[in-house]
């Protein structure tokens, strides 16, 4: 099998990598570069959901990114809109030229001898393997497993006669129309979906073991809508927008941590203004604070608008079975189903479940800290990216992106081959870069498969987009955390040492 050599190559094609590959090419001009994408199109996250009314968490000139205006006034998005907006930015900044799909990638090895990554590939349309060379790999999968959500187990289950459904896993042929739902759920998937399917369906209804925050926004921002109209230029608006958002976003933040009974007494009575009498205030009333788990947001308040209406319902109680027609409930009360949709989470993996390897030993990433949040310790010639948790995905992505170009050219244009984070044992805590603050159940899954949370600057996780901002984008890429090498068979000798993590407790 003849490998195939770039000097990068970057494993996925959602936001993430067409974010990282423009970044690469724009500030390495001649680098050879290739993108593996799994799925048949660009997109990622957004060419594979397709249910119901499925649209960003985020406000677009935030998710949107920052190198290519997003042109709409409304303020969150459908997924067939942000698909369309990536293909179109992996078109126009050339990265399609560059994607390759149908490959995943089965195993990844560095070896320090040749300063080179040797990945093994599948081609899923026929099967056949397919094997490359790549100078250095960037990580660009986000966190999911695509093949597998979370998906526990109800008392029952086999008992139940109607349709039983994942989001992840949409049927295209599935008609709700005239039929009773529930959907199962508190986080934004089950808050999309009930206005989505409420306005065909029977009923629907929202069944929710715990409430979560839910904050309306408006359909359209006003500030983008009055620079259109002002003919303001597009590139000025969106960047004008965009760093509004940001600021409003980080305050909000910054204020419900260190606020908290003020900001749940805001957002409550924000809800309570939208519902009325008619909803039982306990159904929006969390009992953690603001931001132990992500906050969801609703264009134009259209979950409200249609408990209002009485088009949907929400429950919320503990699952005691599956019956025949619908679910019984720890109360007793009897809920009716045609169809029950179990929006339940995502399950985590990363590097799409990829074997990693270095100099032929496996690389336990659970048990290492990264570096500035994107390189990952003892690991040469790697970047992870990894979006917020509390803010929009790509403003994290695109900062990844840009450090992992300055690092390629600063290793261009000193002549290294080898650039690997080396931490102590100090630098490593007990929390995942997840982060300590959420405590969503994704957040928790993700503590057994995701890097380690650092105790210190440049390990420590700061999830602020303007500290990371000046240590990502503007701090000087010399560092003495940072080891730089020339392949050669000595330096695999030391080399291997560094890539072996001190002994810790986590």
């Amino acid at each position: 099998m003849e490998k195939q050599h770039v000097d990068v190559l970057v494993i996925g094609a959602g936001i993430s990598g067409i974010s990282a590959a423009r970044h690469v090419m724009r500030d390495n001009p001649g680098t050879s570069l290739v993108v593996l994408e799994r799925r048949a199109r660009v997109g990622g996250t957004w060419d594979l959901f397709r249910y119901p009314g499925i649209r960003s968490d985020s406000d677009m000139p935030t998710f949107g990114f920052g190198f290519r205006p997003w042109r709409d006034a409304r303020i969150l998005a459908g997924g067939a809109e942000i698909r369309q907006y990536v293909e179109d930015a992996a078109a126009d900044t050339g990265v399609a030229e560059h994607i390759r799909f149908g490959r995943q990638a089965i195993s990844a090895d560095f070896s320090h001898t040749t300063g080179r990554w040797t990945v093994e590939v599948e081609d899923e349309s026929n099967g056949e393997r397919e094997s490359y060379s790549a100078g250095y790999l960037i990580g660009a999968t986000g966190y999911y497993d695509y093949d597998t959500p979370y998906r526990p187990q109800f008392p029952g289950e086999a008992d139940y006669q109607g349709t039983l459904v994942h989001p992840q896993h949409w049927p295209e042929d599935l008609d709700h129309a005239g039929k009773r739902v529930v959907v199962i759920g508190s986080g934004a998937t089950a808050i999309t979906l009930l206005p989505a399917m409420a306005d065909t369906a029977a009923h629907v209804t929202l069944l929710q073991r715990s409430p979560t925050y839910v904050l309306a926004l408006p359909e359209v921002d006003p500030l983008t809508f009055i620079l259109q109209k002002l003919r303001a230029p597009a590139r000025l608006t969106y960047k004008l927008v965009r760093a509004r958002n940001i600021a409003l976003q980080r305050g909000s933040y910054a204020f419900c941590r260190k606020y908290p009974r003020l900001a749940r007494k805001a957002l409550l009575g924000l809800v309570r203004a939208q519902v009325g009498k008619r909803v039982d205030m306990r159904h929006f009333s969390p009992n953690y604070k603001p931001w132990d788990q992500r906050l969801c947001v609703v264009p134009g308040g259209d979950l409200f608008k249609v408990l209002k209406s009485g088009k949907a319902s929400i429950a919320t109680d503990h699952i005691d079975t599956f019956t025949a027609d619908g679910i019984r409930l720890k109360s007793g009360e009897e809920l009716p189903a045609d169809v029950v949709v179990t929006a339940t989470g995502l399950s985590v993996r990363l590097m799409g479940g990829m074997a990693l390897t270095v100099d032929g030993r496996p690389v336990d990433v659970e048990n290492r800290v990264l570096y500035k949040a994107v390189l990952l310790e003892g690991v040469p010639n790697l970047s992870l990216v990894i979006g917020y948790t509390n803010a929009s995905w790509t403003l994290k992505a695109d900062l990844a992106a840009d450090y992992t170009a300055r690092l390629l050219a600063h290793m261009r244009r000193h002549g290294h081959d080898i650039a690997t984070p080396v931490a102590s044992d100090g630098d490593r805590s007990e929390f995942s870069v997840m982060g300590e603050a959420l405590t969503s159940g994704y957040i928790a899954r993700a503590d057994k498969v995701m890097p380690r949370q650092g105790t210190r600057a440049p390990w420590r996780l700061w999830n602020n987009y303007y500290r990371d901002r000046a240590m990502l984008r503007d701090a000087p890429i010399e560092d003495s955390p940072l080891r730089f090498d020339t392949a050669s068979p000595s330096s695999a000798d030391t080399a291997v040492d560094a890539q072996e993590p001190a002994a810790h407790s986590a």
